[in-house]
């Protein structure tokens, strides 16, 4: 037999539930990622555009996941994720990453091989060696990694520095580029 007391009690419990539910509700449109930005002629072995691409779809799950899906969560992930994607189309971590994003739901925790200060200072020293090489698609690409290991950590003044610098120099990083969701093509037939 329920008391009366206990009514405002349970009431109260699934009012929280629900405000935690709503919390995650968010929606992400998926990305179609047909040609990688990056061609074969990049300054990287595909095992390693392979390890990169795991690691940064797991710092996307993981950030989105720590965050409660929060805006700047997904706008960061969406980042990580896309050039995830362009790095290995092909990457199980972030095939399944954006296959669970697009469904609404909330990634678990996923291991990841460095903690978030290291991962960025890898990124970072792995730009730096791209902007080495003469080709401008190598460039492009250290320009993304330079860019995204200050957004990961802030507080390595080295990222800010090089990130800064090419904001500066170039205007910074055009991540529609890479993570700007596909249209859908309208029929042409209802055009006609």
């Amino acid at each position: 037999m329920t008391k009366f007391w206990q009514f405002p009690i349970l009431a109260a419990f699934a009012l929280t539930s629900l405000q935690a539910e709503e919390k995650t509700k968010f929606t992400w449109e998926k990305l179609e990622i047909r040609n990688s930005l990056f061609t074969r002629d990049i300054v990287m072995l595909d095992s390693e555009r392979d390890e990169y691409a795991s690691n940064l779809a797991a710092y996307a799950a993981n950030e989105i996941s720590e965050n409660g899906a929060s805006i700047a969560s997904l706008t960061q992930g969406r980042k990580a994720l896309a050039l995830a994607m362009h790095l290995s189309p092909r990457n199980k971590q972030a095939l399944v990453t954006q296959f669970q994003l697009s469904k609404g739901i909330v990634p678990g925790k996923t291991e990841s091989d460095y903690s978030t200060q290291v991962f960025a200072r890898l990124l970072l020293t792995r730009g730096q060696l791209l902007l080495q090489q003469p080709e401008a698609e190598n460039t492009v690409l250290a320009h993304y990694l330079m860019q995204l290991a200050a957004e990961i950590d802030p507080r390595n003044e080295d990222a800010v520095y090089a990130s800064e610098l090419i904001r500066l120099d170039t205007g910074g990083v055009d991540w529609g580029k890479l993570s700007a969701p596909v249209k859908k093509q309208k029929n042409q037939a209802t055009e006609e």
